[in-house]
């Protein structure tokens, strides 16, 4: 009798007042630490977002780090910039994720994956082009550089794998839904089709960067710039808004306009970068000639820029050949 009534203590120990749910093992505590540390990192960069923005004022005349040929257009302008919007992207990520994970609210669990998985898509990429910024920017000793290394590779690969690992265990799927009973409308949909939505906001979001770096696009073979770059950019923002909107709708033609749209993107992005050299892209972006020397310095080919743009994109658009029936015949 002893360890049944053992068993019946820990069944009420591991029982939600509120939700009635029995609960294997609590991870609410682990939850809310994990709450608290994306809250506060959200609010940290929510607030270095705007101090970068005095950066512009260091680069531009007058400013310590001027250089003659500094403003909209140039690399490190475009730089400024993109950590700026990468700054308020994180801010938005982390202090959503942040309070979900504090609230206990289900749904982190369902955003947490989706995005990790994301990450698992583009994370690579973005890892190498931080890691070449910080080493080109920064005078680091060769301590740094393998800190750097080790930190950049464990928060692409170690770290996800971890936390997916965590997230997707009976323990937290039961502790979450204990303490917040009811569905929502993300547990709905498939988690392919919100790393496809996940991803196509991220797609949107670079391509607007792209307009800081003189408007280019990679047009089957050539780069196109200036205002012709910047409005094939505008229509391609356009249709990853329909295609992601189509999407998370699980319409059938936002399928077919996806495969298309990223089959024909990345054909030409690859095909475009294989096939320029690398003068001839930088004569291209205009940069002014302190930063042509510099750049012109980096021992990369278009074939690295292929496979660094090409290999994210070919894996979503593996993705949507995976996903076509999470997409209903429905209209709009």
């Amino acid at each position: 009798m002893r360890w049944q009534l053992h068993f019946k203590r820990l069944a009420i120990k591991n029982r939600h007042p509120a939700g009635g749910r029995q609960v294997t093992k609590d991870r609410s505590p682990i939850l809310s630490i994990i709450g608290y540390f994306l809250l506060i990192s959200g609010i940290a960069f929510g607030l270095l977002a705007p101090l970068e923005m005095y950066c512009f004022t260091l680069f531009s005349e007058g400013g310590r780090f001027h250089y003659e040929g500094f403003g909209f257009g140039s690399f490190m302008f475009g730089n400024i910039a993109s950590q700026i919007i990468g700054y308020y992207v994180l801010a938005t990520v982390l202090i959503t994720l942040g309070y979900a994970h504090v609230k206990q609210k289900r749904w982190a669990r369902t955003l947490s994956l989706a995005w990790l998985w994301s990450w698992l898509v583009i994370g690579a990429p973005l890892c190498v082009v931080g890691f070449f910024i910080l080493v080109g920017s920064k005078d680091l000793s060769l301590t740094w550089v393998l800190l750097a290394l080790v930190v950049l590779g464990s928060s692409y690969l170690v770290l996800p794998a971890a936390l997916i690992r965590f997230y997707q265990g009976e323990n937290v799927r039961q502790t979450l839904e204990s303490r917040d009973p009811k569905h929502n409308l993300l547990e709905e949909l498939p988690m392919p089709i919100l790393v496809l939505g996940s991803l196509f906001l991220f797609y949107i979001v670079m391509l607007h960067i792209l307009i800081f770096f003189n408007g280019i696009f990679p047009l089957f073979g050539a780069f196109r710039f200036g205002m012709t770059g910047i409005t094939l950019l505008d229509l391609s923002i356009a249709c990853c808004v329909c295609i992601l909107w189509g999407t998370l709708r699980q319409r059938a033609w936002a399928w077919w306009l996806s495969v298309i749209w990223l089959g024909l993107f990345m054909f030409s992005t690859v095909i475009t970068f294989i096939t320029t050299n690398t003068t001839s892209l930088l004569s291209g972006l205009a940069f002014p000639p302190s930063e042509l020397k510099f750049l012109s310095g980096i021992p990369v080919q278009g074939i690295h820029f292929a496979i660094l743009v090409g290999v994210p994109l070919l894996i979503t658009w593996f993705i949507l050949l995976l996903s076509r029936r999470y997409f209903s015949e429905r209209g709009f």
